[in-house]
């Protein structure tokens, strides 16, 4: 009996070796690529010290009816509400993987009858058995019983922890993906309201010009009946009055369609949107302080969702390399059962208990194993180029911006003086056509050259404005830090934060 023992030690050894060896095998990889992207010290022409993104959007738009808007739209988007259901489910993740390394107990009762023929074995038994002396088992036999039956994996490689881990790192990325989705909704609100105040201020300067130009066409008649100019020329005249009056309808049609298109985002049927259009011209946004390139890491909300998915890749590699290794697990169970009811009680001669441990390893027939911590390596590595990627793509972002705003800055400058210089030009043109001193072409382009560059001049100022917001957006504003959640976890480290969700655990 000894030998046989030690022959079963020793093929066990042999057995887990193999194993090892096994394990050592496949989990030998190549060297990750590097997570860390190296960004620039500075931004290119940067502007202040502090970071605009740490002011909320309360503060940084100034338009009430604005603000109203963002506000409706953060309570009623469709979008929104069902990204928050989809946070609940991954609470609901982290709920079941912080409970998977825990010990489970389970407890039940049982009660029922068994009627054993008599020319059985157990028949036989039970005839020739005395429960006490003069009395037999009953018949038919019942069973009445309650135990508490316990059941643990220990986790001793880490596996159910690391799984946990990851769940409340991707917990945080559904977080981080809801203020993402926020930073977006308040910039397109803020686009598109703007939007809208510049189609009511080129549907002023095109009513206004088709009042000078109807006017210039009454005088071009008056022109005709002297015998001053043809025909032709009040055609000319007349048609472009009528380009404009159906360019009119174009510009309200564009209005209707930026009117629902806010009302989708605020989350309600088409109705007028409340706006201040007048003063557009002079309209000034707040400035925008840039920061560092690195704040981005930290202040935008995708940025940090790579970041958190990264890291729970990394968990996920860890756990799936664990499954190589051997399992322990321990089962117990206590309890008290009877044939009577009256005996179950009766301790400890109905008392049942039991305890068992397992050790368990995968041996052969890994390939399972072995593709799941390769394709758990390959998201990993995926997952660092994402994280990469979406730095790149911020820090380019947040450039584009801030040379929009600049450049932009320069042509509406130009632009306003352009604008100056045709207005002067139409009155010019008319008064040299009635003195007969230039030709009715030269006044009808005049004011042609006039309106589109006021047109133009409306629509770079859209743009600048526009410009103001998409930086203020590259940078991580629009959603509100204060308020709780993953907002408050953006100046942690990821450690940092995983530790204080599961409680130290």
């Amino acid at each position: 009996m000894k030998n046989l023992k030690n022959k079963l030690l020793a093929f066990n050894f042999i057995c887990l070796s193999f194993m090892v060896q096994g394990c050592s095998s496949v989990l030998r990889r190549g060297p990750l690529p590097s997570s860390d992207p190296p960004l620039p010290p500075n931004f290119p022409d940067a502007a202040g010290k502090n970071n605009s993104a740490m002011i909320g959007w309360k503060e940084y738009f100034k338009d009430s009816n604005l603000k109203a808007l963002i506000g409706t739209a953060l309570e009623n988007n469709q979008e929104l509400n069902i990204l928050i259901q989809e946070i609940e489910a991954a609470k609901a993740d982290v709920r079941r993987t912080k409970g998977a390394y825990l010990p489970f107990v389970t407890a039940g009762g049982t009660a029922g009858l068994d009627k054993t023929g008599r020319f059985t074995r157990e028949g036989a038994l039970e005839a020739n058995t005395q429960v006490k002396p003069g009395q037999e088992f009953p018949d038919p036999m019942g069973n009445f019983g309650f135990a508490a039956d316990f059941d643990w994996e220990v986790d001793i490689w880490r596996k159910l922890r690391n799984e946990r881990d990851a769940a409340i790192l991707r917990y945080l990325g559904t977080q981080e993906g809801r203020n993402f989705m926020i930073t977006n909704i308040v910039s397109e609100i803020a686009q598109s309201y703007y939007e809208l105040i510049a189609f009511d201020n080129q549907l002023v300067i095109l009513k206004r010009t088709i009042e000078i130009q109807q006017s210039a066409l009454e005088a071009v008649r008056l022109q005709k009946a002297n015998a001053r100019v043809t025909e032709l020329a009040v055609r000319r005249f007349e048609a472009e009055v009528l380009k404009n009056q159906s360019r009119l309808f174009k510009i309200q049609q564009q209005i209707t369609v930026t009117e629902n298109k806010i009302n989708y985002l605020v989350g309600r049927y088409p109705q007028p949107i409340k706006r201040q259009s007048e003063g557009f011209d002079k309209l000034a946004m707040t400035p925008i302080n840039t920061g560092l390139p690195v704040q981005l890491l930290r202040n935008r909300p995708d940025v940090r969702k790579a970041e958190l998915e990264l890291a729970a890749t990394g968990l996920d590699v860890k756990a799936a390399a664990a499954k190589f290794y051997p399992s322990l697990s321990l089962a117990g169970a206590l309890g008290i059962q009877s044939f009577t009811f009256d005996t179950a009680f009766i301790i400890p001669s109905s008392l049942i208990y039991g305890a068992a441990a397992n050790v368990m390893a995968p041996l052969i027939n890994r390939s399972a194993i072995k593709a799941n911590f390769l394709g758990a390596s390959a998201r990993q590595i995926g997952a660092i180029y994402t994280y990469q990627q979406t730095v790149l793509k911020a820090y380019i972002e947040t450039v584009n911006q801030l040379a929009q705003i600049k450049n932009y800055g320069k042509s509406y400058a130009l632009k306003t003086q352009q604008v100056a210089a045709l207005s002067d030009s139409i009155t010019i043109a008319g008064q040299l056509f009635f003195n007969a001193r230039a030709d009715y072409t030269e006044v009808l382009f005049t004011q042609r050259d006039a309106l589109e560059a006021k047109i133009d001049l409306v629509e770079l100022k859209q743009e600048q404005i526009n410009a103001y917001v998409k930086a203020y957006k590259a940078l991580g504003g629009g959603y509100n830090r204060a308020a709780g959640g993953s907002g408050n976890t953006t100046k942690m480290s990821v450690p940092k934060i995983v530790g204080q969700l599961r409680g130290g655990n």
